[in-house]
């Protein structure tokens, strides 16, 4: 492997891929270090999944230029990289006449954000958009641009696309310190090793403020860690149509209840203080607000068909609550993305266009590179598939017939393809997040058996070696006959 780089990003959340992505169009030799087993573990995989629309952010600020053309440019990425994506549109509900008065002023922002299609409306209409809303609702907000993403899917698209393009991933990688000369960054120190490069983009989430300080930059800046907890329903017990937001607080948008891009429902997240940057467990007070807080926009919302919960830690900032995207004064050869928090992901390709810009401006040279491919197509998956399709898929590879996780009708072929793609899977969390195996009823408990049995002959080791997410998470410690005798 190569030790000298022409820009390194640290951190693959969905700023750092999509980064690498736009800047792999260029004749440059890109690395992207992160310290998890696998592309968008943190952050960017546990959110709310949505594209917001806009009107939220305060107008002139980074975060209402970023989530305006952010929203835009994912109307036309997604497709592009094949990316599940829904154009669900979004509400924001008032319930009872006191919340009403702040629809008018949410529209008025998202006026001069120059947001399209908003439009505030009464309860009988919405009544019949969202039969299961609560009753006392006296209106909604509808911002139609609004749209529900596969989070996971998208960060694995972009860094699957910036590899075919010729970037690299280096993962289980952590970044340790800045290499530099005189008044300029010329590498990083990492836990595999020095890199030396002419540009580094620090997109670390919820680290990145800790990195930004180790450059000598931004010393007042703070980023305080916030957890949010999600559940996700059963969806032959609950159905919604669309993303419902309450109206938002002091605290933030609220816990919310939003269709999926996979047919669940999930409500969340709440908004707990937490001290460590990497506790993402959920609790027992979280969950118990996050259902309160939901159950006030659909009071039929009911604790026994949740299927699943997790948490995910929010970076938010104090530079006046807006978005750090800046090349520093103090150093050459950095660029620095900061306080990413909501509507980070929706800003996504917006910010990482903003890096290209800031490169060009710092005087760094990219030339278009000849051949390179801008569209992804993404592995078939057996569930979205007519009859024919399947038959034809499977006369072609027969892995494809072999059905693996019931639940989600997840078949041996796209396990395969999972562990062979240009980013590959190596945990049975890697291979879960990339085909939604073990999502359904069932939570894994049938098809894990059979995945350690494919991955182990795929990755050529023993059972007792395939892990859940990384080192340390073996799920097999030995086979059952092989117990010793007392």
């Amino acid at each position: 492997m190569r030790t000298n780089y022409d820009v390194i990003i640290i951190g693959s959340g969905i700023v750092g891929s999509l980064t690498a992505r736009y800047l792999s169009a260029y004749d440059i030799n890109i690395l992207v270090v992160e310290k998890e087993s696998d592309v968008g573990m943190n952050t960017s995989s546990a959110n709310s999944a949505i594209i917001h629309s806009g009107y939220d952010p305060a107008p002139n600020t980074l975060k209402a230029a970023m989530n305006s053309l952010g929203n835009r440019l994912w109307h036309t990425l997604a497709p592009e990289l094949g990316i599940a994506f829904k154009e669900s549109g979004s509400y924001v509900v008032a319930i009872g006449a006191g919340e009403l008065p702040v629809l008018r002023g949410l529209y008025e922002r998202g006026i001069a954000n120059s947001i399209p299609g908003l439009k505030i409306i009464n309860k009988a209409e919405f009544l019949t958009r969202e039969p299961l809303i609560n009753p006392d609702v006296s209106g909604a907000l509808w911002a139609p641009t609004a749209a529900v993403i596969d989070p996971f899917g998208a960060v694995l698209a972009a860094a699957e696309n910036a590899v075919v393009n010729g970037a690299e991933y280096l993962f289980e990688t952590e970044f340790t310190g800045f290499i530099s000369g005189g008044d300029k960054i010329t590498g990083i120190k990492t836990t595999r090793g020095d890199f030396s490069c002419k540009w580094v983009v620090n997109s670390a989430g919820i680290h990145s403020g800790e990195i930004a300080k180790k450059a000598g930059t931004r010393k007042d800046f703070i980023i305080t860690p916030r957890k949010g907890s999600y559940l996700v329903f059963d969806p032959v017990k609950l159905s919604i149509n669309n993303v419902l937001f309450p109206v938002p607080t002091d605290k933030g948008k609220g816990t919310l209840v939003s269709t999926t891009t996979h047919g669940n429902v999930m409500i969340g997240p709440n908004n707990e203080p937490c001290e460590n940057m990497d506790d993402s467990a959920t609790t027992r007070a979280g969950v118990e607000e996050v259902l309160k807080g939901a159950k006030k926009l659909v009071p039929s919302i009911d604790q026994k068909n949740v299927i699943a919960m997790y948490a995910g830690i929010r970076a938010s900032g104090n530079a006046g609550r807006d978005f750090v995207i800046d090349i520093p004064v103090e150093i050459k050869g950095l660029v620095n993305l900061c306080g990413i928090e909501s509507p980070g992901f929706a800003s996504a390709p917006a910010i990482a266009l903003k890096v290209v810009e800031l490169l060009k401006s710092a005087g760094f040279e990219l030339k278009e590179k000849p051949g390179w491919i801008p569209v992804r197509k993404p592995a078939p998956h057996l569930h979205t598939l007519s009859l024919k399709e399947r038959a034809e898929l499977t006369a072609k590879n027969p892995a494809y017939g072999r059905i693996v996780c019931r639940c989600e009708e997840i078949t041996e072929g796209e396990i395969i393809d999972a562990m062979r793609s240009p980013v590959p899977a190596r945990t049975y969390d890697g291979i879960k997040r990339r085909t939604w195996l073990g999502t359904g009823r069932c939570q894994g408990s049938f098809d894990m058996p059979r995945v350690i049995q494919i991955m182990a002959r795929e990755m050529g080791i023993p059972e007792t070696e395939v892990t859940k997410k990384g080192g340390g998470s073996e799920i097999v410690f030995r086979k059952t006959k092989e117990v010793p005798a007392r």
